[in-house]
């Protein structure tokens, strides 16, 4: 198994480092390097991608803000000098966490945890179903689309409600929207995604999945039904 990835470091010095440990692992192919997260961000439109080693603090736009505006995040393995966005780079789902100057030993370590996530995604068993996994409580979660009854904003988290629990989850509605099969859910609230497959009925003002009321955005009426009649 190889990994596809990328180097993002505004420093060459930094950069060049990683590129080096890259280049002689024997499970990770080199496809590009970078010098800032808006160049990346073009840059993998053009390439596929399975990990990024990601500095977080670069001019124009950080690490974060970098994975907030993407549409297919890779695996993340963050890589800085400074110890504090420690919590926050595991509240964005990364792989690991890199602290420079990074040792042989422990860059090993971390590109061992991302071929171990890689095989777990890759192992899809039709059977199940399409699904996604999400982190909640600390926890990596595996969510089937088919179980998803709506998405709800709150603030900097999103509620994930399914058949059987409710799991909150670190991410913008828009971001987690992405994540999505388009024909199989609809935003119809600035606060709500719903699984169209899950309505029973619907208003002018509301949607009802079971016995819970969403409110529907008035000028997403039409959207709703267009999408109800090309489920």
């Amino acid at each position: 198994m190889t990994l596809n990835c990328v180097v993002v470091d505004d420093s060459a010095i930094q950069r060049l480092s990683i590129v080096k440990l890259v280049e002689n692992h024997p499970s990770l192919n080199l496809i590009a390097e970078y010098s800032s997260a808006l160049e990346t961000k073009n840059g993998l439109n053009s390439h596929q991608v399975d990990l990024i080693f990601l500095d977080i603090e670069m001019p124009v736009l950080n690490g974060f803000e970098l994975l907030d505006v993407l549409n297919n995040k890779p695996q993340i393995i963050f890589v800085t000098g400074k110890t504090e966005y420690a919590f926050k780079a595991f509240n964005y789902d990364a792989t690991d966490y890199l602290h420079k100057p990074i040792t042989r030993e422990r860059f090993n370590i971390s590109v061992e945890k991302a071929l171990e996530h890689h095989k777990i995604s890759q192992d899809f068993n039709e059977e199940e179903g399409e699904h996604i996994f999400v982190k909640s409580n600390l926890k990596k979660r595996k969510v089937y689309i088919k179980d998803i009854k709506w998405i709800e904003a709150l603030g900097d988290y999103v509620k994930l409600v399914t058949e059987d629990t409710s799991l909150v989850v670190l991410s913008t509605m828009k971001s987690f929207e992405k994540e999505l099969p388009e024909n199989k859910f609809l935003r119809i609230h600035k606060s709500y995604i719903v699984n169209l497959d899950k309505i029973d009925r619907f208003n002018s003002k509301n949607v009802e999945v079971g016995a819970y009321e969403i409110p529907l955005s008035r000028n997403k009426k039409t959207q709703l039904v267009d999408a109800l009649n090309n489920i």
